[in-house]
């Protein structure tokens, strides 16, 4: 992913969303994408994902310029929003199929990777429950697979662990890893900084819209005075205020 002076201004906001934003993450890693609410992250992602357009700068994924090679982006990225994507009334598998479909994966090969994904993440016994009955670990599970059902190049994932339990975490942590060996990128968002410490090759700590520090986790910690963590390193760039 490449970034050079990003620029946007929601009409109305009292703030800059994205005041010049710079930075690169190398293809085939795990990348943190980090910062306090407000820092410009989900508005980043959104340029990535061709849902919001920048007012200037260059944003590019996979080679391709994500202002005018969007239709193709979306072909080769998978994203896993921090809200659930899922219909309530529909099963796991109904909820699945249909993305799927979205895609234009073949029904056939279709039926199989639900099948293969659903057991893979601990769900084929909850395939044909309704998602509305379904625990909280249950539904951000079903809402990765949903994400990586046609295989993208690029997962980007925003809080992908939020309100889950340890064994969930662990599970989807283990996966993530697994999918990053096989060669795809993945991009995370998270305020577990515990966790993007334990599985982040690079970390982009943004604020206000801007880069504040960039570069592998013990590299940052190295870096900056006094600081034994990531989450040090974090308050040592972006304060101990509370945000809003």
């Amino acid at each position: 992913m490449q970034i050079e002076n990003l620029r946007k201004h929601y009409p109305g906001a009292e703030n800059t969303a994205l005041q010049g934003l710079s930075l690169n993450f190398k293809k085939g890693i795990i990348a943190g994408l980090l910062g306090p609410n407000g820092a410009g992250k989900t508005t980043t992602i959104s340029i990535i994902c061709g849902l919001v357009k920048a007012d200037s700068g260059l944003a590019k994924v996979l080679e391709l310029d994500c202002s005018n090679d969007i239709i193709e982006i979306k072909k080769k990225i998978g994203v896993v929003p921090q809200q659930f994507a899922l219909y309530p009334q529909l099963t796991g598998k109904e909820n699945l199929e249909y993305v799927g479909r979205l895609y234009n994966i073949p029904s056939k090969s279709l039926k199989g990777k639900v099948s293969e994904m659903l057991a893979h993440f601990g769900l084929e016994k909850h395939a044909n429950k309704r998602v509305s009955q379904y625990s909280g670990g249950m539904k951000r599970r079903a809402n990765i697979i949903a994400g990586l059902l046609h295989n993208p190049e690029l997962l980007i994932l925003d809080e992908p662990t939020a309100g889950v339990d340890v064994q969930s975490r662990n599970m989807i942590l283990d996966f993530l890893k697994q999918y990053n060996v096989q060669g795809n990128t993945i991009i995370y968002t998270s305020h577990l900084l515990e966790e993007a410490e334990k599985i982040c090759d690079d970390v982009a700590i943004i604020d206000e819209g801007k880069l504040i520090a960039q570069a592998s986790p013990k590299q940052l910690i190295a870096s900056a005075e006094g600081c034994n963590s990531l989450e040090d390193v974090f308050l040592f760039y972006t304060g101990r205020t509370v945000r809003e």
